[in-house]
C-alpha cells in the first residue's frame, strides 16, 4: 500500500514534570524544538492535567507546536460545551488545534464520576450525534439546530469563531468496525486503535494489535472512506518503545502474548524495537503496508525518540 502522506508526529503528555506551570511549558517546548508536529494529551479523570487548560497554557508557551487530545472522551462533556471550548483553543493557539472526539471506553472513568457504562452500542450511537452537534456548531456561520435522540441544540450561534476553516481538523479514534467506519465518512484524521471494547485495556486487547488485525481495520477505512480515503491522515499510539540492539529477541519474548510470530511482532502499531536507525527503517515500513504516517508517542518514550523524529519529520 502506497501512501503519500509525509510524516508527522505527536507527543502524547499528560502531566507538568515538576508539577508546575513552568515545567509545563519548558516540556511544550522542548517537543517543538524536538520537531514534533503537536502535543496531544490523553482525557481521563485520574493523574493527569485537565486538557482544556493545559492545551491553552502549551498554546500560550510555543509558536507552530499543535495540539490536541487523543481522544477527548464524549460521555464527559455535552457536545455543545466541546464545540465552545474547541473554538476557543482554536482562537487562543491561533490555528493550531486538532479536534478529536470518542465514545468513551475507560469503565474506571464511568464509575469514579458516578455515570452510566452503557453497552458500546449505546455509547457509539451517542457519539456519533455528537459529532454531527460538535462539527455543525464548528462548521456553521450563523444559528445552528440538532434534534437528535441524545442531543437537542436550538438555534445557537457559537462564538468565538474558529481560526481554521471551515473548523479544526477532526480526529476519531477506534478499534471497531463501526467506529472506523463512521470515521472514514467523517474525520480529517482517523487514529486506528485496539478494540477497547470490555473497558479495561488489559492484555486482552493484544491480539487485537496484530499486523493482521490493523491491516483489516485499515481495509474497514478504505472501504467506507470511499473516495475520500486518500484526503485522509492515519494515525496510531505507539505505546511501548525499546531501544536495543536487539530486537529480535525482545519480539521472540512479545509474540507469544499476541498469539503471533516474531517477525510479526516487529511490526506491530503499538510498539517499536531495535536501534534507532532500525526504527526509522521500521516506521517507514509501516507507512508503506499500513498508511499510517501520523504517530503519537506515549510520554515515558517521546524524547528518546527525538533523533527518530528529526529525521523523519516532514518526508
Amino acid at each position: 500500500m502506497t501512501h503519500d502522506r509525509k510524516f508527522r508526529f505527536a507527543a502524547q503528555l499528560g502531566n507538568a514534570p515538576e508539577n508546575s506551570a513552568r515545567s509545563w511549558a519548558d516540556q511544550a517546548r522542548r517537543a517543538e524544538d524536538l520537531g514534533f508536529a503537536t502535543l496531544l494529551m490523553p482525557d481521563h479523570f485520574g493523574d493527569q492535567l485537565a486538557p482544556v487548560p493545559a492545551l491553552a497554557a502549551a498554546a500560550a508557551a510555543t509558536t507552530t507546536l499543535r495540539m490536541g487530545s487523543l481522544v477527548f472522551g464524549n460521555d464527559y462533556r455535552h457536545p455543545l460545551v466541546l464545540a465552545k471550548e474547541a473554538a476557543t483553543l482554536d482562537v487562543l493557539s491561533e490555528g493550531r488545534f486538532e479536534l478529536s472526539l470518542g465514545a468513551g471506553w475507560m469503565k474506571t472513568d464511568y464509575e469514579q464520576a458516578g455515570l452510566t457504562y452503557d453497552s458500546p452500542r449505546v455509547r457509539v450511537g451517542r457519539f456519533e450525534e455528537a459529532v454531527q452537534v460538535v462539527q455543525g456548531l464548528l462548521r456553521t456561520d450563523g444559528p445552528f439546530s440538532f434534534d437528535g435522540t441524545c442531543y437537542q441544540v436550538h438555534e445557537h450561534t457559537l462564538l468565538p469563531r474558529p481560526v481554521q476553516q471551515p473548523g479544526p481538523p477532526l480526529i476519531i479514534g477506534g478499534g471497531g468496525r463501526r467506529v472506523l467506519s463512521f470515521a472514514a465518512k467523517h474525520a480529517d484524521i482517523v487514529s486506528i486503535n485496539v478494540n477497547l471494547r470490555e473497558g479495561t485495556g488489559g492484555p486482552e486487547t493484544a491480539p487485537n494489535a496484530s499486523p493482521e488485525r490493523t491491516r483489516e481495520k485499515v481495509a474497514w477505512v478504505r472501504e467506507a472512506a470511499g473516495a475520500r480515503f486518500g484526503d485522509l491522515e492515519l494515525n496510531a499510539l505507539i505505546g511501548f518503545v525499546m531501544i536495543t540492539d536487539d530486537a529480535g529477541g525482545i519480539a521472540e519474548a512479545m509474540a507469544p502474548h499476541f498469539g503471533i510470530s516474531p517477525e510479526e511482532a516487529r511490526h506491530i502499531p503499538l510498539a517499536l524495537l531495535g536501534t534507532l536507525d532500525e526504527m526509522v527503517e521500521e516506521l517507514q515500513w509501516r507507512r508503506e503496508e499500513y498508511g499510517i504516517s501520523y504517530w503519537s508517542i506515549e510520554s515515558d518514550s517521546w524524547q528518546d525518540l527525538g533523533p527518530v523524529v528529526s529525521k523523519l519529520s516532514g518526508t
